[in-house]
This record gives C-alpha cells, sequence and structure tokens, in this order.
C-alpha cells in the first residue's frame, strides 16, 4: 500500500466523516423540536425507552452524540438515570442504520437496471445534484433535505474512496497474513477497541472495515471480534464528557461503558464457546460490507435483547462506581453546553427554563402587590431573592441562547431564540419593578404614612388592571397563545390611560389641600413602577406576535394596532376602559 493510496484512504475517512456531519445536521433540522416532545413522552416503559433512543440516534447519526446529549440532560437534572438506560441501549442499534447505508457500496453492477441503480456510484451523484438545487432555493425545508441529500452523497464518495485505496491489496499475499492475525479474538477486539476510540465514531469504524472486506481477505472469523471492539471503544466520546459534570451524570458514561464491556464479554464468551464446541463452518467464509452491516446490527440487538432486563442491575453498577458523597449536594447546571450539539433539543430546554424564569417574575410582582396592600417583611425579602434569581437566569440564558444563535438551526428555532432573547430582558425589568413596589410599601410603612380613600380605590382598580395584564401576558408566553397575547396591548392602553388619571386626580387632591407632595412623590413612583410593568408586558406580548407573523417593525405594528383601524383592538379597548374606571 503506496503513499497515494494511504493518502486517499485517509481522505475517504475525511470525506465520510464530513458527509455523515452534514446529513446528521440536515436530519436533526428536520426533526426540529420534535427530538425534544419525544424526550417528553418518556416513560418507564423499556421498549419504548428503546426505540425512542434507536429512533434519535437515527436522526443525529451518531450513539455518541446521543449519549453526550444524556450527560448533558442529566447534568442539568431534566432526566434522571434511570430514563437515560433504554436510551443508551436503544441508540447502540439505531447507530447499526449508517452501516446499513454505507453496506451499498458493496452492491456488484448485475446487468440489471434496478439493482444497478443501488449502486451509490450510479445514485448519488444525482442526489447530489438534486441536493444542490434544493440548497440553491430559499424554501428552508428544502434546504435541510438538500443537506441530507448532499451530505449523503459525500458519504457515500467516501466510502468509494476508501474502497478504491484498498483495491490494490486484493493481491497483497502480506496484507492476507496480517488479516489473519485477527483470527485472535482478543486481539480483534482490541483493535477495534482502540481504533474506534480514537477516531471516535463506531460508524467510521465500522466503515473503514467495511471498505477493507471488499479486498476479499477478511473472513466472518477476522470482522467480528473487531465489531465487537468497536462498540467499546465508542465509549471513549462518553467518558471525555463526563469530565466537569455532577456524579449523576458521571453515572450515564458509566452505564454506557459496563452495557457495552458486559455485552462485549457475553457475546465473547457465548459465541466463541458454541464455536469451540459446533465449529462454526461460516468463520472461514469471506465477508463482505452488507455481512458486516448484518453482525453488526445482530450483535447490538442481541446484547440489548440479553442486558435490557438488567437495567436496573447496569443503574447499580453506576452507583457502585460513582457513590454518593456525604455531605455533598448534587449541583444541577442550569443550562449544560453539551446540548449544544443537538440545538434542536438545547432551544427547547431554554424555553422551559424560560417559562420557569417566567413563573418566578410573575411570583414576585404578585408578592409585591399583596406587600402593597399589607406589608410583610418575610415576603418583601422573598420578593428581593427572587429577583436575584432572575438575574441569574437572565445571564445564563442570554449567553446561552446567543451561542445557540451561531448554529445553525431551523427557522422555527430561530423564532423561537428571537422571542426569549427579547423576552427575558423584560421579565428582568419586571422583576425590579416588583422590588420598587417592595421599597414604596417599606417607605409608607416605615414613615406611617396612608393615601387618601380616593387615592387609595384609584390604587386599587390601577393594581386590578396590573394582575390581569401579567394573568394574561404570562400565561400568553407559557402557552404560545399569539391571540391572548392580542389582548395586552388594549389593556396596557387603559393602564397608560389610568395612570395619566392618577397624576391629574393627585395634582386636583394637592391642590386642594387632601395630599402632601411627600405622598405625591410616593404616589409617583408607584404609578411609575405600574406603568412601566405593563409597558413591559407589552414588549413581550407584541414580540410573540411579530415572530409569529413574520414582522419585525414593533413601531409599525403598534401604530397599525392603534390607529383605529383594528377593530379587535378597539373592542378590546372599549371594554377593558369600561371595567377599569376610576370613577
Amino acid at each position: 500500500m503506496g503513499i497515494i493510496e494511504i493518502i486517499t484512504l485517509i481522505g475517504g475517512v475525511a470525506f465520510f466523516l464530513y458527509g455523515m456531519n452534514i446529513m446528521s445536521n440536515g436530519l436533526e433540522k428536520m426533526s426540529g423540536g420534535k427530538l425534544e416532545s419525544t424526550l417528553k413522552r418518556m416513560t418507564s416503559n423499556p421498549f419504548k425507552s428503546l426505540a425512542l433512543g434507536a429512533g434519535i440516534t437515527i436522526a443525529i447519526q451518531s450513539s455518541s452524540a446521543m449519549t453526550v446529549m444524556l450527560v448533558g440532560l442529566v447534568n442539568s437534572g431534566i432526566m434522571n438515570l434511570e430514563q437515560t438506560v433504554g436510551l443508551i441501549m436503544g441508540s447502540n442499534i439505531g447507530t447499526t442504520f449508517t452501516a446499513w447505508l454505507t453496506s451499498l457500496i458493496g452492491i456488484e453492477d448485475s446487468g440489471n437496471v434496478f439493482t444497478d441503480l443501488l449502486k451509490p456510484a450510479n445514485f448519488s451523484l444525482v442526489f447530489a445534484l438534486v441536493g444542490v438545487l434544493f440548497i440553491s432555493g430559499k424554501n428552508k425545508r428544502r434546504k435541510d433535505i438538500g443537506d441530507i441529500l448532499v451530505g449523503f452523497a459525500i458519504l457515500m464518495c467516501g466510502m468509494g474512496l476508501m474502497g478504491d485505496s484498498v483495491n490494490g491489496l486484493k493481491d497483497s499475499p502480506e496484507f492476507a497474513e496480517i488479516l489473519t492475525a485477527f483470527n485472535n479474538p482478543i486481539l480483534g477486539v482490541l483493535v477495534g477497541t482502540v481504533f474506534t476510540g480514537v477516531i471516535q465514531s463506531s460508524a467510521a469504524s465500522v466503515s473503514i472495515l467495511q471498505g477493507l472486506s471488499m479486498t476479499g481477505h477478511m473472513t466472518y472469523g477476522m470482522a467480528l471480534p473487531i465489531i465487537m471492539g468497536q462498540n467499546i471503544g465508542t465509549c471513549v466520546t462518553a467518558i471525555i464528557s463526563s469530565f466537569g459534570v455532577n456524579r449523576n451524570a458521571k453515572r450515564v458514561s458509566v452505564v454506557h461503558i459496563s452495557f457495552n464491556i458486559i455485552g462485549t464479554v457475553i457475546c465473547l464468551i457465548l459465541f466463541y464457546g458454541l464455536n469451540a464446541i459446533f465449529h462454526f463452518a461460516f468463520m472461514n467464509n469471506i465477508i463482505d460490507p452488507f455481512g458486516i452491516a448484518l453482525c453488526h446490527f445482530l450483535f447490538n440487538l442481541f446484547t440489548t435483547a440479553i442486558l435490557l432486563p438488567f437495567s436496573k442491575t447496569l443503574v447499580k453498577i453506576a452507583n457502585k462506581v460513582i457513590p454518593e458523597k456525604e455531605g455533598e449536594d448534587e449541583e444541577v447546571t442550569l443550562l449544560d453546553k453539551r446540548l449544544l450539539n443537538t440545538p434542536s433539543i438545547a432551544i427547547s430546554e431554554c424555553r422551559n427554563i424560560t417559562i420557569r424564569m417566567s413563573r418566578i417574575v410573575k411570583e414576585a410582582l404578585l408578592d409585591a402587590l399583596n406587600v402593597l396592600n399589607k406589608y410583610d417583611k418575610n415576603l418583601a425579602q422573598k420578593v428581593e431573592d427572587d429577583e436575584g434569581v432572575v438575574d441569574k437566569y437572565e445571564d445564563k440564558l442570554g449567553t446561552y441562547l446567543v451561542q445557540l444563535s451561531s448554529h445553525e438551526i431551523t427557522i422555527k428555532d430561530s423564532q423561537n431564540v428571537s422571542t426569549m432573547l427579547h423576552s427575558i430582558g423584560n421579565f428582568e425589568r419586571i422583576s425590579d419593578h416588583a422590588v420598587d413596589i417592595v421599597k414604596t410599601a417599606e417607605e409608607l410603612t416605615e414613615k406611617k404614612l396612608n393615601y387618601s380613600v380616593e387615592a387609595q380605590k384609584e390604587i386599587a382598580v390601577a393594581e386590578n388592571a396590573l394582575r390581569e395584564i401579567i394573568e394574561i401576558t404570562f400565561t400568553a408566553f407559557e402557552t404560545g397563545d399569539t391571540e391572548l397575547a392580542r389582548k395586552v396591548e388594549p389593556l396596557e392602553q387603559v393602564i397608560d390611560r389610568i395612570t395619566a388619571e392618577m397624576r391629574s386626580n393627585h395634582i386636583t387632591r394637592l391642590q386642594a389641600g387632601n395630599c402632601t407632595i411627600e405622598l405625591g412623590f410616593i404616589l409617583n413612583d408607584l404609578i411609575n413602577g405600574f406603568e412601566r410593568v405593563s409597558d413591559h408586558c407589552s414588549n413581550i406580548a407584541v414580540a410573540m406576535i411579530e415572530v409569529a407573523e413574520g414582522v419585525f417593525d414593533t413601531h409599525q405594528y403598534l401604530n397599525d394596532v392603534k390607529s383605529g383601524n383594528d377593530e379587535n383592538f378597539r373592542k378590546e379597548y372599549e371594554f377593558y376602559k369600561e371595567k377599569y374606571k376610576l370613577a
């Protein structure tokens, strides 16, 4: 094997990995948030978990990426260890899909047009042409399909290069002699483990083995132990991903490693034990790419079938290897960077955490209004504590969402990121105003000041309107209900009208001697707080509507609805205006 053949082999591997990456990105983008919704349907049913693990791995085209994702989900506290076992087993079956695809490289010319069409050399170039045409268009979904087709074409081109690079080895007695060493199962497992561990891709490792099988020198007896070792080698990625995570997330890697090692050991003992007794004749038969794909599939299917009933045992092993430490609290990462490898999952989890943030903000504001009505020192402190938590959420979410926006994501996911980035700042400002309301209540309590009866009635009306706009806005955001979000702007306009009237009425009372300047300053601060909260609610609702309609001109949207031409806006405004009259 000369230098040119070695370069061709390395280039073929590079093309294969690059094509698989493009294809998997396209598959994942097409699946979008479905990956997350699929995981959310996780149950204790092991067979359902198995199917989900296989399906998701086919979508992202990597069992290693699947394990990394699970480590991130457990590290973030989104999933528990027990839920991951079935998924890990399923991912081992799902990863065999690539080997079935690449086995097509072994199809020989037959003269039959339908059979010849299955040869990658005959159809992958057509896929590439169609894919490029799709990518050149403007339709986002077609672009994703184009990525899949082009990725597959590049992948198969890599397989072709690998096959060509070893073509000269067919007549090499030295190569045939080297391969005979792999009849030793221990050596075969070791080579499969080390090689797969180095390139960190069992799919690529199996595909290279398929390429080597085209020399015609490799038998089933040589290939089987290498295939078994490849399953152990793929655990290297899981080990690397376990650095810097909490103890529970580390156990995910232990489950993955235990499953593959125990499965390989059982298969080695059973298969070679039976071979010693029955002397399987096929062991000396020449294996082809299809045979390697079949062995890879049957091996993973068998190990899964054997170990699935012992899922809880694998969890116990993980707990033994990574035991609990007394007095050590398990730290949960708010958003794990490992999830960035699967953007649709990361975006969905950002959405969940943004909703969690919104609930804290809503509770803080309602608590602040309760403190305003009846001062409670403990409740006041809780509002300030919640504001600190919200600040942390905004910082973490903002940074994470910016990182996500740099990845290739679907239009829908991009819209979700845009809405969240716009909303988290408004949520944070609402929590700030909640603290301001608490400070107003503290000042009134400390100075033993009381508003006039008229002012108290006006504050009660404004407060009720504020409670309703908060309820509408936060419910609309959590449910994604844009029709409900359209009710926010008319109510915000009514609140602006209420606060303007309150200021005017205060001046009248001040002139009549029914109020003091000091109370006036405090009242003005309170009115400003109410007004700002409603403004931020409007910002959140408008962002939702703009993203849903694909219009990103806030001023234009607000001008349109306030112009009087929007009948629904006018009706809602009149309804709230009548509902929240000051007198």
